[in-house]
């Protein structure tokens, strides 16, 4: 099948970048391996997204879903298995097209410590929106400091009736005003310079031991469950060998999100930038589209 643009990844950015190009008259495609929305549809508030106070972010994907296909964007729900410049190969059938957009997004690091694995899906967690209702009355540690950490332990109280939060340094690096909304908040106890050395149990989470990275000193913190935010891995695999990508792995653009290569561009989570929400994911979907459908436009294609 052929198409004038394939979006690789149906989140907030391959979204905004689907609703511009099929507004701009371009056959556009989003090949989306999981749910449409993305990892933003995990989440339970969202309030600093422009025109969208306050909600849950699967009713606002779904609005942008909607959008899209108003517009006449395709949208499949199909694993990507191989890219290359002009073909997208799935695990149901190959696509030829004219541009790209890179949208895959970003997953969730680990912390690669002893008993995080063994303990997944038996109190090692790391979306506490998917998996907050199960620890009620209970005891919860979230590990790190950045807005998603300090964002998800707030959430985390309306169930738990302790919340830790584990940080390597001294103070957060979540913006001012989530950070301050945890300080008042009761159930939130913060355990600074620390960080996790193995997490413990028998058939389920028990401990968590730590060390201060300071002092040198060990502790065991005792808690049902242990959600884990610890950063972001680009979803940059199948482009690894032939998109030039930065020391983390994100994809390097330009201010107009092109990459390395002629008609393929990227946007959102998985390009090298400071700030990672849905609004700056928006706007690389738009200004990855509009610069696509120009190039295009003037190459005649």
């Amino acid at each position: 099948m052929d198409f004038d643009l394939i979006i690789v990844g149906g989140g907030p950015a391959g979204l905004t970048a689907g609703i511009y190009a099929a507004r701009g008259g371009l056959k556009t495609l989003i090949l989306e391996s999981g749910i449409t929305g993305g990892q933003i549809t995990q989440t339970a508030d969202i309030e600093n997204y422009p025109g969208y106070p306050s909600g849950d972010g699967f009713s606002l994907t779904d609005i942008f879903r909607k959008q899209a296909e108003n517009f006449g964007c395709e949208i499949k729900n199909e694993e990507v298995t191989k890219i290359e410049k002009g073909k997208i190969t799935t695990t149901e059938q190959a696509y030829n097209c004219q541009g790209i957009i890179l949208a895959m997004g970003a997953k969730a690091a680990k912390l690669n410590v002893p008993g995080e694995e063994k303990f997944t899906g038996r109190g090692v967690s790391y979306c506490a929106t998917c998996d907050g209702m199960f620890y009620k009355g209970k005891v919860v540690a979230v590990v790190g400091g950045g807005d998603a950490a300090v964002e998800e332990a707030l959430f985390l109280t309306k169930f738990a009736t302790k919340v830790y939060i584990i940080h390597r340094r001294n103070q957060l690096r979540a913006t001012k005003i989530i950070g301050e909304r945890a300080k008042k908040n009761e159930k939130i106890e913060f355990v600074w310079d620390s960080i996790v050395e193995k997490i413990d149990g028998d058939d389920k989470v028990s401990t968590i031991n730590l060390k201060n990275v300071k002092t040198g000193k060990k502790s065991d913190l005792n808690t049902d469950g242990v959600f884990i935010y610890a950063g972001t891995q680009p979803q940059t695999a199948l482009i690894k060998d032939f998109i030039t990508l930065d020391e983390r792995g994100f994809i390097v653009t330009d201010k107009d999100q092109k990459t390395n290569v002629p008609l393929i561009y990227a946007a959102g989570d998985i390009c090298q930038k400071s700030l990672r929400q849905v609004v700056t994911a928006a706007a690389d979907g738009a200004i990855a589209a509009f610069n696509l459908e120009k190039d295009l436009s003037e190459q005649n294609l």
